[in-house]
C-alpha cells in the first residue's frame, strides 16, 4: 500500500509513526473470518486493539487511560483508514470505543471518566450510543424516549433503535427527554449499565454488512443522578459536539475502504488476460483507474482538513459535513467501479471487493446521510452570508 499521503502536512512524526506501526499490527494480527460469530468476534477484536494499546486514541484524558488530553482527530481518522482497508469490523471495534464512550470523554465528570474511560482504552469495557429512534433518526431532536426524575434518580422509558454494538455493550450513553424545553433544549444525557433492571434487548437486527446491532427497550429502567451527563436539557449539544468529531472519522473509514477497492482494482486490472493483453491495458480502464485514484485523493484531503482543523480548536461543522459526504458518495463510486472490473468474481460471496460494496453502503446512511450532510453545508454556507432563514 502507498503510504505518501502520510507526509502530507496535516501530519506530524507522531501521526507517521502511528500509522506505521498500526498497519504492520493490522496484517499480522486482523483477519477476516466468517467462522467465527459476528458478537465473538467483535468482542475478541475490541480486546486485542485493547491489548495492543490502539484503543488508547478514542478516549481523551491521559489520566483515564487516553493518548492525549485530548481526542487527537488525525490520530483518529488515520487508525480508522487503516482498519477499515484491512478488515471492516476490526475499524466498527475501534469507532464504537470512541463513539460509544466520546459523551463521556467530552462531557463526563471526574468520577464518570474514572469509573468508565480507563475500561474502554483497554477493551475490558464496550461502548455504545444509543440516540436514535425509529421516529429520530436524520431528525435526532425529535427523539421521544423520555427520562423522568424520581427521587435520588431518573427513571428512563421508551426506546432506541439502531444502536451498534447493541446486545455486547457494557454501558449505553442514552439520549433522552427530560422537559427542559422544546425540541433539542429538553433532552439529556444518561450512562446506563447493560445490567440496570429495565433495560431490555427488544431485538437484534441484521444488516448488509454484519456487526452487533439492536433495538433498545426501557420499562422503568432507574439510573442514579450521578449518572447525568453535563447539564439538564444538554444533552443534544453534547451528541452533536460528539457526532462532530466522529463524522470525520467515518470519511476516514470511507477513504480506508476505497483504497482497499482500488488496491484490489489494480490486480485484477494488471493481471486479467482478455483478448491478447490485460484489463489495463484498455483506455477504458485506465480512465477508470484515474477517476477512482482522483476521487480517493479528493475525498483524503477534505478528511483530514476537517481532522487538522479540529485539533487546531477551529470551527469544523461544514468541513466534516463536506468530509463525510464526499467521501463516502466518492468511496461508493470507486469499489463499484472495482466490483465492475472483478466481473462475474466481483460479486461472488464474501470476495473482498462484495465485501467492500456492503460494507460502504451503511457510511452513506449512519452518522447524517448524505442528504442530511448537504443541508448542513448549506446552512453554513448561508450563515456565513447572512443569509440563512432557518436557524
Amino acid at each position: 500500500m502507498s503510504s505518501d499521503h502520510w507526509d502530507w502536512p496535516f501530519f506530524d512524526d507522531a501521526h507517521r509513526k502511528l500509522a506505521a506501526s498500526l498497519d504492520d499490527w493490522a496484517t499480522e494480527q486482523v483477519q477476516h473470518d466468517t467462522g467465527i460469530d459476528i458478537d465473538d468476534r467483535c468482542r475478541r477484536l475490541v480486546r486485542a486493539l485493547g491489548d495492543a494499546g490502539w484503543l488508547r486514541h478514542t478516549v481523551a484524558g491521559t489520566t483515564f487511560g487516553g493518548s492525549h488530553d485530548r481526542i487527537d482527530t488525525r490520530a483518529l481518522c488515520l487508525a480508522r483508514e487503516i482498519l477499515a482497508r484491512h478488515d471492516a469490523l476490526a475499524d466498527f471495534a475501534f469507532a464504537m470505543q470512541g463513539l460509544g464512550s466520546g459523551a463521556i470523554s467530552l462531557a463526563g465528570t471526574e468520577e464518570q471518566k474514572r469509573r468508565y474511560l480507563p475500561r474502554v482504552a483497554t477493551g475490558a469495557a464496550i461502548a455504545a450510543f444509543a440516540l436514535s429512534e425509529t421516529d429520530a433518526g436524520s431528525d435526532a431532536a425529535a427523539l421521544s424516549c423520555a427520562a423522568r426524575a424520581d427521587g435520588d434518580g431518573f427513571v428512563i422509558d421508551g426506546e432506541k433503535t439502531w444502536i451498534s454494538n447493541g446486545g455486547i455493550a457494557d454501558f449505553y450513553v442514552v439520549f433522552a427527554r427530560t422537559g427542559e424545553g422544546e425540541g433539542a433544549r429538553g433532552i439529556s444525557a444518561f450512562i446506563v449499565d447493560a445490567d440496570s433492571p429495565g433495560l431490555h434487548i427488544a431485538e437484534r437486527i441484521e444488516v448488509i454488512a454484519p456487526h452487533p446491532l439492536a433495538r433498545l427497550s426501557f420499562e422503568g429502567c432507574r439510573v442514579p443522578a450521578t449518572r447525568r451527563l453535563g447539564s439538564a436539557g444538554g444533552g443534544f449539544a453534547i451528541a452533536m459536539r460528539t457526532l462532530d468529531v466522529f463524522r470525520t472519522s467515518v470519511a476516514a473509514a470511507a477513504v480506508g475502504f476505497a483504497r482497499r477497492a482500488m488496491a484490489e482494482a489494480l490486480a485484477r486490472a494488471t493481471s486479467r488476460h482478455m483478448f491478447g493483453g490485460v484489463l489495463a491495458d484498455f483506455q477504458l480502464t485506465r480512465a477508470e483507474l484515474a477517476r477512482m485514484a482522483t476521487t480517493i485523493d479528493a475525498s483524503a484531503l477534505l478528511t483530514y482538513r476537517a481532522a487538522w482543523q479540529r485539533d487546531q480548536g477551529r470551527p469544523v461543522t461544514r468541513e466534516a459535513a463536506m468530509a463525510k459526504m464526499a467521501a463516502t458518495e466518492g468511496a461508493q463510486r470507486v469499489i463499484d467501479a472495482a466490483v465492475q472490473m472483478w466481473g462475474a468474481l466481483g460479486v461472488v460471496r464474501d470476495r473482498p471487493v462484495e465485501r467492500l460494496y456492503r460494507d460502504i453502503r451503511a457510511l452513506r446512511i449512519y452518522e447524517g446521510a448524505t442528504e442530511v450532510q448537504q443541508l448542513i453545508i448549506a446552512r453554513e454556507l448561508l450563515r456565513d452570508a447572512g443569509r440563512d432563514t432557518a436557524s
